[in-house]
């Protein structure tokens, strides 16, 4: 029995109908529900992948039952690292690999009945989008925060307070150092100028390390980088400077930060955004080298704990930090460049982490402490790096745990400064105490001591206070093909941006997209698409793979206007986004650059809101079931799970198999030996049933694991409709959950039990046939739908979607022992279960006479009347497991709810032969019966 043919009937109709095709009208009340923006990978979706669609599916039916007008859109992230990766293994263009994908997806995503609006569908790698991803770059590029109006201003007026003022009177977001009067600007060269601007722009471009592989020729990403080897090849990775284009998302830093108090998020999410963006209070500190040749030099660097100077016994600069060649001696020199080249294979990330032994060389130069005149020795070390701070750092072995770490490794001076610590087995790092040998700082507390030594360094110029953030600028280059490209030409070392009328610049046909050997792009090879008739040179580079999903949320609310990203009064309507659900692991990444560009879009009016998602859920994973298999290390000789105890299995080969072979944890061995031919002649060591079994063991879903189950083949058996209630039925939505292949049978079911009690068929067939009576309802009756309703309302509220598939269940247990198949029950109820269920709940409307779609039926209300009855109904468990509901008056005693629960013969099926010892009676809450 399936009710496969149930679905496609009312798929066609939705489709043929526009039915979940949405437009603005003011007259009703905008709702804007969100999936994460998938990417369309070739493996297509499995079953862990719908949770989220089928949850946000289920609300905006929901809310559209409520009088909403819903927006619940779908798209595809289509620019990508995997797409590429996949040209250059195959050489088929990344276009066509990923429209074959986004087809399979789509073909998926309609199967499982999700109503989205197919014609607002958008996919990032379409020129038509990317327009506006340019377009948004190129205002980024125009423009320049201004920290005391806390917002963007076009570059244009920058330059005309250039022209008035110089540099002074400004609080700008730049790392720009240097001054310079309104009349040296105006003498300055346009290159000069372009250079100077280029530290104000919002969109910019400098030198930065990224990995590079010379093996390859190419970039690579982080995660395409293991121990110091590139993924591909297992070839040497080294970290060098290479012009890079980045976006200045630190100017946004504060407002990100303040901002998250305003959302509804998971406060897990928000402390991760908090930590990404890391706010520090500190002070900048002058420190004064001399280097063997030349003249004396200015190390700036960044403490969160000025008050521990007097605790500085030496620097350690970044193995990337550009004073390090100056400040290093000539003797020193061959020891700092093979260390800096030991660094260089090493990522950030793994610097982060530290552990393991310091490592580090000194540059055989000192600096000069600003107060007493102690000589401090320089070194470089990896656990400094260059984009935190200033990339320099005075060493507080006392009171720094990783300076106590390197103090003691190389033999360097620790000392205490706050009154009564020692520090011999280790750093106090406590932000507490009373100052001891620190000159002028002696007998204050430390935050006493912050504040007075934040204010000495300003007065006598030996620093200044500051705020740091860990929060890096993002860098928005690669040297890859399937991106977006630039819309920059460089003109005598001078990046332009294209006029708006010349986008969407598109990408050219390569014919090859392997990297060119010197870190550019393919596209460099285009030497025609590269060189402009006018002596200009396109950008070579690609934007990231996050472009396009920094925005993709405002091109749904009006994803065909050719003349603006998005026209401002549907954005307007449709903006924030109300419930946006995705992977926790887009926690920093998406979310931080989706709120920096809704920001900025903001400032410059383009957006009616600052944040973009006001409400988040991150939806849990489904684990896989996989399956071992043991053999022999020494021979082809397979042994039954069964058969093994857990010490024999650890001497033993396990080998996952394919699940689709498995039946229970009973093996498929034909099937076996056809998917993996190389075991054809291996011998099976079977049980006494003759039966060959496999051990379960609950693990993430992944093809690489052989556990991947594809919901396609789900839908055509048991009904996409069993499937979509065995999702939610898994548990709450938030948790992490195993998939248990039988798991779906109950919700079959349930909806087999539903089909038969309401039509009489024990096959779904396309007989118009339904039960349907017109008498009037009981009072019992109505107190079940009535019930049925506020529960499901409400937990629906709550997104505890898992308990509204229980309601369902009980609801038809109740009907059927009332034998209620009255239309002004089953009404209501169609439209509560239409969410989770919309292809039976709407085949069953029709069959009871319902011209009007199912869809547009308002929600129904209970009423408190119906739940205010004489009676009251008691879970009854026995040894604590539920087993069946009573109902009885209001008025039973505990003793005679306990006969009455004696009496019912449905506890008999539950005692098995076993005494009953006691029945203990909650009143209005619950009976549990213990037996032993």
């Amino acid at each position: 029995m399936s009710f496969a043919w149930i679905d496609r009937k009312w798929q066609a109709y939705w489709e043929a109908e526009g039915v979940y095709e949405v437009e603005e009208d003011p007259t009703r009340p905008a709702y804007y529900v969100l999936d994460m923006f998938p990417y369309p990978s070739g493996a297509g979706l499995h079953v862990g992948h719908p949770l989220g669609y089928i949850a946000t599916d289920i609300i905006a039916r929901y809310k559209r039952h409520q009088g909403y007008q819903v927006l619940h859109p779908m798209g595809f992230d289509s620019f990508g690292l995997p797409a590429e990766q996949y040209a250059l293994r195959t050489g088929i263009h990344p276009a066509i690999t990923t429209e074959q994908n986004i087809r399979r997806y789509t073909e998926q995503l309609k199967r499982l009945g999700l109503g989205y609006p197919w014609k607002r569908a958008v996919r990032t790698s379409d020129p038509a989008y990317y327009r506006w991803t340019q377009w948004i770059f190129l205002q980024l590029f125009s423009h320049w925060y201004d920290r005391r109006q806390q917002k963007a201003r076009p570059i244009t007026e920058l330059i005309a307070h250039f022209e008035r003022e110089g540099n002074s009177n400004l609080e700008a977001a730049t790392d720009y150092e240097g001054t310079f009067t309104a009349e040296e600007w105006r003498r300055m060269s346009r290159k000069q100028q372009e250079a100077i601007l280029m530290h104000y722009r919002l969109a910019y471009t400098q030198e930065a390390m990224v990995n590079w592989c010379p093996a390859l020729g190419t970039v690579l990403a982080n995660e395409e980088v293991k121990d110091g080897l590139s993924e591909r090849g297992g070839h040497p990775v080294y970290r060098i400077p290479m012009r890079q284009w980045f976006l200045r998302i630190t100017a946004y830093a504060d407002r990100l930060l303040s901002h998250l108090e305003e959302l509804d998020w998971p406060e897990s999410i928000k402390e991760q955004q908090r930590h990404w963006i890391g706010r520090s209070e500190g002070a900048y500190i002058y420190f004064t080298a001399y280097p063997e040749t030349e003249a004396p030099i200015l190390i700036k660097v960044f403490s969160t704990r000025p008050d521990t100077l007097w605790g500085a016994t030496f620097l350690v600069l970044a193995p990337e930090h550009p004073l390090v060649d100056k400040l290093t001696t000539e003797a020193q020199r061959p020891a700092v460049q093979a260390y800096r080249t030991e660094v260089s294979r090493r990522l950030e990330r793994e610097r982060l982490i530290g552990g393991g032994t310091p490592t580090g060389v000194a540059l055989g130069t000192y600096a000069v402490h600003p107060y007493t005149g102690e000589k401090l020795p320089i070194y470089i070390s990896d656990y400094v790096l260059m984009g935190y701070g200033t990339g320099a750092i005075m060493a507080v072995p006392g009171h720094d745990a990783r300076d106590w770490a390197f103090a003691k490794h190389f033999g360097l001076p620790i000392r205490s400064i706050i009154e009564g610590v020692s520090v011999e087995k280790g750093a106090y790092e406590a932000k507490e105490g009373r100052l001891t040998h620190s000159g002028f700082l002696s007998g204050l507390q430390v935050e006493e001591a912050i504040a007075v030594i934040k204010e000495r360094l300003t007065q006598e110029g030996k620093g200044a206070p500051a705020l740091q953030y860990r929060l890096r600028d993002a860098v928005f280059s690669r040297q890859r093909y399937w991106g977006e490209p630039f819309p920059i030409v460089w003109r005598e070392g001078i990046p332009e941006p294209l006029p708006i009328e010349e986008l969407p610049l598109t990408l050219p046909e390569v014919e090859k997209y392997e990297p060119t050997g010197d870190g550019r792009s393919p596209l460099a090879r285009i030497t025609s698409w590269v060189h402009l008739p006018d002596g200009s040179e396109r950008e070579t580079d690609t934007m990231p793979g996050w472009a396009g999903s920094s925005w993709y949320f405002l091109r749904y609310c009006d994803p065909y206007n050719p003349s603006s990203l998005a026209d401002p009064e549907k954005l307007r309507y449709w903006m924030p986004v109300d419930l946006y659900i995705g992977g926790a692991e887009h926690a920093v990444g998406h979310l931080l650059y989706a709120r920096f560009w809704t920001h900025f879009l903001y400032d410059i009016g383009y957006c009616p809101v600052r944040e973009p998602f006001q409400k988040l859920v991150n939806q849990g994973m489904i684990l896989g079931r996989s399956i071992l298999i043991y053999k022999r290390k020494d021979s082809q000789t397979f042994i039954s799970a069964d058969l093994l105890s857990p010490e024999e299995k650890s001497q033993l080969l396990p080998i996952r198999m394919e699940v689709s072979l498995v039946e229970d944890t009973r093996v498929d061995i034909e099937g076996f030996l056809r998917w993996m031919p190389e075991y054809q002649g291996a011998q099976f060591i079977k049980n006494d049933k003759g039966e060959f079994h496999g051990e379960p063991i609950i693990e993430k879903m992944s093809k690489s694991f052989h556990n991947v189950v594809i919901p396609d083949e789900l839908c055509e058996r048991y009904g996409a409709d069993a499937f979509r209630l065995y999702e939610m039925f898994l548990g709450p939505l938030t948790q992490t959950k195993p998939w248990d292949p039988r798991g779906i049978q109950g919700t079959y079911q349930f909806l087999r039990r539903l089909w038969r009690f309401l039509t009489g068929q024990e096959e779904p067939t396309d007989q118009e046939r339904a039960l349907f009576t017109e008498e009037e309802a009981t009072r019992e009756e109505l107190y079940w739908l009535h019930h049925t309703i506020r529960r499901v309302t409400e937990d629906i509220e709550r997104l505890s979607l898992n308990t509204c598939v229980s309601h369902f269940m009980i609801f038809l247990n109740e009907m059927q022992r009332l034998g209620c198949r009255k239309r002004v029950i089953w009404k209501p109820f169609l439209i509560i279960l239409e969410p989770f269920a919309p292809h039976i709940a709407s085949e069953l409307w029709q069959r009871m006479g319902k011209t009007t779609l199912l869809q547009e039926a308002p929600w129904p209300q209970w009423e408190p009347k119906y739940l205010e009855q004489e009676e009251i109904e008691y879970p009854v468990s026995v040894n604590g497991k539920l087993r069946f509901h009573v109902r009885v008056p209001r008025s039973l005693s505990q003793a005679e709810i306990e006969a009455v629960v004696r009496q019912d013969e449905r506890l008999s099926r539950y005692l098995n032969g076993k005494q009953i010892e006691k029945v203990i009676v909650v009143p209005s809450k619950i009976v549990n019966v213990v037996v032993r």
